[in-house]
C-alpha cells in the first residue's frame, strides 16, 4: 500500500486516479482548495494549493508519492509550469536524510513525436488555445527534465492524442516520447485506463526521470 498525496482530485483525470488508487487499497490524501467537494470520496481530504511550495511540502511529508493531476481550467496555461516548479520546490524542502516522496505529473500529448516525425502540436488546424495548453505542458516537462532524479524521483505521464471518459479495460500500450497509435493511425485512450496506467506507475516505479505515454 502506498501513501499518496493527490492534487487535482476533483478533475476529470484526478477523480479517476483517486478512485483507481482507493480501489486498489492505497491510502490517498486528496489535497484540494475546497475539501467539501470530496466529503464522500472515501479519501482523507485536506486543504492545500499546488501553487504554494509550503502547502506542497505539508501534503508531501510522510507520503510515498505526490501526484499532480491539476489542470489550468480557464486560467493561464502557464499555471502548469508554475505547478511543476512548486511541486519540485516543495518536495525539495523536505529533510534530505529521509526518503523524499516520488512525484508523478499528468502531462500532455503535444510534445510527443508522431509516426511521421513532427510533434503532435505541429499539426495544422489545432485551435490556438489548445496549442498554448500543449506548449505549457511541454514547458513543464522541460522543467522536470532539469531535475536530477537523485534529488526527486519524478515521472510524467502523457496521454494519447485523444483522451476522454469511457471504459476501464485495464489494458494499454506504453511508449516514451513517441505517440502510441493503433493500426489505423488513431491515438486514443479512456480516462479510466489512463488512471490505471498512472496507478500502475505508482506501484511499479518504472519511469523515474522520464516522460512516458500510453494508448491502445
Amino acid at each position: 500500500m502506498a501513501k499518496i498525496a493527490l492534487f487535482g482530485a476533483t478533475g476529470t483525470i484526478g477523480s479517476r486516479v483517486l478512485r483507481e488508487a482507493l480501489d486498489r487499497g492505497h491510502q490517498v490524501t486528496a489535497v484540494v482548495r475546497d475539501p467539501a467537494r470530496l466529503a464522500d470520496s472515501g479519501a482523507e481530504v485536506v486543504p492545500g494549493d499546488v501553487l504554494d511550495p509550503h502547502s506542497v511540502a505539508e501534503a508531501a511529508a510522510g507520503r510515498d508519492v505526490v501526484v499532480s493531476a491539476v489542470g489550468p481550467g480557464s486560467e493561464d496555461p502557464g499555471t502548469l509550469v508554475a505547478a511543476a516548479k512548486s511541486l519540485i520546490g516543495g518536495v525539495c524542502t523536505l529533510d534530505p536524510d529521509i526518503p523524499r516522496p516520488r512525484v508523478i505529473v499528468v502531462g500532455g500529448a503535444g510534445s510527443l513525436r508522431t509516426p511521421g516525425g513532427p510533434l503532435v502540436w505541429d499539426a495544422a488546424g489545432i485551435p490556438e488555445p489548445i496549442r498554448a495548453l500543449m506548449h505549457a505542458h511541454g514547458e513543464a516537462l522541460d522543467f522536470l527534465r532539469t531535475v536530477p532524479v537523485e534529488e526527486v524521483r519524478w515521472s510524467c505521464l502523457s496521454p494519447a492524442a485523444q483522451i476522454e471518459p469511457g471504459t476501464r479495460t485495464g489494458t494499454y500500450r506504453l511508449a516514451l516520447d513517441d505517440l502510441v497509435v493503433d493500426e489505423d493511425g488513431g491515438s486514443h485512450v479512456s480516462v479510466e485506463d489512463y488512471a490505471v496506467a498512472l496507478v500502475d506507475e505508482i506501484e511499479r516505479d518504472a519511469h523515474a526521470g522520464k516522460r512516458f505515454t500510453i494508448g491502445y
